[in-house]
């Protein structure tokens, strides 16, 4: 699916100008139709799957108990 710089900061939730600013570098892959750069939204498949285990992985750890450490002394 091809989206404008304005629906791809949406859908990203980047700022435009960073868009334009990574399509100009060539970080982004975008096509110029003489008006507007489209861009293919497969290109960030891998990097969304990544910060979708990301976030599981921190709200899985949010919730781990802290583990008793064996060099805690009982002062009883």
């Amino acid at each position: 699916m091809y989206l404008t710089v304005k629906e791809t900061a949406a859908y990203l939730d980047l700022p435009e100008s960073f868009i334009l600013e990574k399509i100009i570098e060539g970080r982004i892959r975008a096509v110029h139709n003489g008006e507007e750069y489209l861009i293919n939204t497969e290109q960030f498949r891998h990097h969304l799957e990544q910060l979708d285990k990301l976030r599981e992985f921190e709200q899985v750890e949010a919730f781990e108990p802290i583990p008793e450490s064996d060099d805690v002394k009982d002062e009883d």
